[in-house]
């Protein structure tokens, strides 16, 4: 973690404190009234169901308007649905009891941000009834230049500098604020001098900057920023950027407008800060925050839809995600978001259907069929898949190392369609690209060994993966397997065992196992294991690749008849070489 993200955690620490509390329970409703309605609301609040929380707590207050456990749940769950008119409602009246809340006080900071009412804003600070230490010094600074007065806003950031670890994202701030005033000069100067610090190089602090040096005229050295940070690799944002500096055109400053964007920035910026520290309801509710300050904040939806997403509120997350206009630049990924909280919800044909509308709309965005290439995948609609991993690829042109997974998957599809020698040159194309990739390896080896050809160079590229992988079951049971294959069943015993401790209900890990030990004599073993096997055909987590029939059969009459009725090699066989690497 960055120093100034240190800093940023700790001074949060208070309002995380503060929302932690207000998700505590307390004793039992006694008021008869309420009591059902609390424990629903209880129930929704532990599950995440913010609708149903925000429902439920209402009809609670309606009995029972002051109290301020209530209250403060109420808001916290209003909030966490974008609802900052009945947040800061309810926020009042708790403001209005002289009942401290910090959940409260954001709701309400946020909706006086909202009117733009600055002098109110700047009033609850210097009483101490704002937010916390952090957000009080920026909100209140964005505000001071709200009210007109640029040169208390700037000794108002200075101040927020001196706070320690929190240097460089007052000047990021403060960068921002004087650009949007049309003092450029100066803005790049705290770029150049690296004042902002890790600041500068968030996505939005480089698209900040280069808009600064677009104003500048200094269009070329935009370019080269944004060529420095992000490569060739452009989303479609980027590129239209780096298209319109690439020819010379001036960009307007869009990152913050005014002041009230100014505030949406710094609650923005203090949820990207938040994002990989575990406490995703208090982010959500910055991102919320950012979000009602400025609707058109798409990062802002983004990052809601996502953690909406991760907390398994699908159903919001594609609400959220849905705000995104068709006309934004970063439309592309709201409708991807939109899809995996489809296809998160079981709906993989919806998934699909807004995806091939992303591809109609778009057809040149090579991650649209990239997604739609993994959905027909996962639905097995094989042909349709490989028509769009190959529609990406042709689309990206010359290969790059980062390309072998669209290799990967094709070649999966192509397999599944009994396709083998496309299959096989995708996968050998895919280790060309990544030559050690245990995925790549383990599939391409596996699949030899199950067709019974190369089995030298199966064992090779499994050991390999192997090695990448030793905690994969899928790949610990490949080495256990082409061992088998190759007869050397004693050698085979301790990778299989290895992984059904890995994979300890996979039918197929059983089942393999079953067959080594029958190899090597232990039957009455290999009996439970083929029993443990058939015990987990049917589970939903489970390969689809058991075959109950012949498992069933092995148990009735043993391996070496199974294999003598199905034309195969007998073990002894295998093991003298008889059933060997076919092509050497």
């Amino acid at each position: 973690m960055t120093h100034w993200a240190k800093g940023i955690r700790a001074t949060l620490r208070v309002s995380a404190l503060a929302v932690a509390a207000a998700t505590l329970g307390f004793g039992p409703a006694q008021a008869n009234g309420i009591a059902g309605d609390y424990l629903a609301a209880r129930q929704a609040s532990f599950l995440g169901d913010f609708t149903a929380a925000a429902l439920y707590y209402g009809r609670a207050l309606e009995n029972d308007p002051a109290r301020p456990e209530l209250l403060e749940r109420a808001i916290l769950a209003e909030m966490s649905l974008g609802d900052f008119d009945r947040a800061a409602e309810l926020a009042q009246r708790m403001e209005d009891a002289d009942t401290p809340s910090q959940i409260a006080r954001m709701a309400i900071i946020t909706q006086t941000a909202s009117d733009e009412s600055y002098a109110a804003i700047i009033k609850a600070v210097d009483e101490g009834r704002a937010i916390g230490p952090l957000a009080d010094g920026l909100v209140k600074a964005w505000s001071l230049l709200g009210s007109g007065d640029m040169s208390a806003a700037l000794l108002a950031f200075d101040e927020v500098a001196k706070m320690q670890g929190l240097a460089p994202f007052a000047a990021y701030h403060k960068a921002l604020a004087l650009a949007s005033v049309g003092d450029f000069e100066t803005a790049s100067s705290i770029f150049e001098e690296d004042q902002a610090g890790g600041m500068s190089g968030t996505r939005r602090g480089v698209m900040a900057r280069a808009e600064i040096l677009s104003q500048l005229g200094q269009t070329d050295a935009a370019v080269e920023l944004l060529d420095e940070n992000f490569g060739a690799d452009l989303d479609p944002e980027l590129a239209e950027m780096r298209d319109t500096l690439a020819a010379g055109d001036r960009m307007p400053f869009s990152h913050v407008r005014s002041p009230k964007d100014g505030m949406a920035e710094v609650f923005y910026t203090l949820a990207g800060a938040l994002s990989n520290e575990g406490s995703d309801e208090l982010t959500l509710l910055y991102a919320r925050m950012a979000e009602h300050l400025r609707p058109d904040h798409t990062d802002a939806i983004l990052l809601s839809g996502e953690l909406l997403s991760g907390m398994g509120r699908y159903d919001l997350a594609e609400q959220t995600f849905e705000k995104v206009p068709a006309e934004d630049p970063s439309y592309h990924a709201a409708v991807l978001g939109e899809a995996e909280a489809l296809r998160e919800q079981g709906d993989v044909a919806a998934a699909i259907d807004v995806i091939e509308d992303l591809a109609d709309l778009q057809p040149d965005l090579t991650v649209a069929h990239t997604s739609l290439g993994d959905l027909y995948r996962q639905e097995e609609r094989y042909a349709e898949a490989v028509d769009a991993y190959t529609r990406a690829l042709d689309l990206m042109g010359e290969d790059t190392p980062r390309q072998w997974f669209l290799y990967y998957a094709r070649a999966i599809s192509f397999e599944r369609q009994d396709q083998w020698e496309a299959a096989e040159s995708d996968f050998r194309r895919a280790l060309e690209l990544n030559p050690e990739q245990p995925q790549v390896l383990n599939y391409l080896g596996y699949s030899l060994v199950e067709q019974q050809r190369k089995l030298d160079e199966a064992l090779d590229m499994i050991e390999r993966a192997v090695a990448a992988r030793p905690n994969s079951g899928y790949i610990v049971d490949s080495l256990g397997w082409v061992l088998y294959r190759l007869g050397r069943y004693e050698e085979a015993v301790p990778h299989m065992e290895r992984a059904a401790e890995l994979m300890p209900i996979d039918p197929v890990v059983n089942d393999h196992l079953g067959d080594v030990y029958w190899a090597v004599g232990r039957e009455r073993e290999a009996e439970f294991m083929w029993k443990r096997a058939l015990s987990f055909v049917d589970w939903g987590d489970s390969s689809d690749e058991a075959n109950p029939d012949r498992i069933k059969r092995k148990l009735e009459v043993g391996l070496d008849q199974v294999l003598a009725e199905e034309g195969a090699p007998s073990l002894e066989q295998a093991a003298a070489g008889a059933g060997g690497d076919d092509e050497g």
